[in-house]
C-alpha cells in the first residue's frame, strides 16, 4: 500500500511536538513543505488519506486536475486546484481555489472560514457553512475575490478527491499548485491586488 504524504508530513510534525492545528505546526509546515520538490498531481490524487467523491458536497475541500474550457483566453489558470465548494452552478460549481493565494494568506483565511464550520471535530464530518453572499458581505472575507471560480465538471480531467478536515492544515501548504501561462509569483501579485 502506498504512503502517504499526509501522514509522513504528521508523523515528523508529532516527533517534534507540535500540536494539530497550532501555530507552531502551521509555521513548521510552511517551512517544511519550502524544500519540497513540486509534486506531481496525478500522484497527489492516489494519496491514500485523499477520498473519491462521485458527488462532492457542498463545503468541503477538493483536489482535482482540471482542463478549462477558456484557456486559449484566460491570462493564467490552475490545473490542479485545490478547491472549497461553496455551491451548484449550471454545469457545475462554484469553488474557492486557495492556490490563488501565497500560502501564509491561505492559512489566514482557512483559520477565518473554519471559525463557520459546522462542527470544530475535524472529521469527515466537518464542512464549511459558507456561501457567496456571506464571503462578501464582509472584510474579514476579502481574500475571497481572486479565488472564487465557475468549474466545469466536463472539464475536470481526473477522479474529484475530498481533502478530509483532519488534512486542510497541511493541504494548504502543500506545493500543488500547478499554474498555466503565468507562475505563481505573478498570480499571487494579481491576487493581493484584488483583496
Amino acid at each position: 500500500m502506498a504512503t502517504s504524504l499526509f501522514d509522513k508530513l504528521e508523523a515528523e510534525a508529532y516527533r517534534r511536538g507540535l500540536q494539530k492545528r497550532s501555530k507552531e505546526a502551521a509555521k513548521w509546515f510552511q517551512q517544511k513543505v519550502k524544500d519540497m520538490s513540486k509534486i506531481n498531481m496525478h500522484t497527489m490524487l492516489k494519496d491514500p488519506r485523499l477520498v473519491k467523491k462521485q458527488r462532492p458536497r457542498v463545503g468541503d475541500m477538493f483536489m482535482y486536475v482540471y482542463d478549462p474550457k477558456h484557456r486559449q483566453t484566460l491570462p493564467y489558470y490552475d490545473r490542479f486546484p485545490l478547491t472549497i465548494m461553496i455551491k451548484q452552478a449550471p454545469g457545475g460549481f462554484y469553488g474557492l481555489n486557495l492556490h490563488y493565494l501565497p500560502p501564509k494568506t491561505r492559512a489566514m483565511f482557512l483559520d477565518e472560514l473554519t471559525k463557520v464550520a459546522n462542527n470544530q471535530k475535524y472529521d469527515e464530518t466537518t464542512r464549511l457553512k459558507i456561501s457567496y453572499n456571506l464571503l462578501k458581505s464582509t472584510s474579514k472575507y476579502r481574500e475571497f475575490a481572486p479565488c472564487f471560480k465557475h468549474y466545469l465538471t466536463e472539464h475536470v480531467d481526473s477522479k474529484i478527491m475530498k481533502v478530509e478536515a483532519s488534512e486542510w492544515d497541511i493541504a494548504i501548504f502543500l506545493p500543488t499548485e500547478n499554474f498555466a501561462k503565468a507562475n505563481k509569483r505573478k498570480v499571487w501579485k494579481d491576487s493581493r491586488s484584488k483583496y
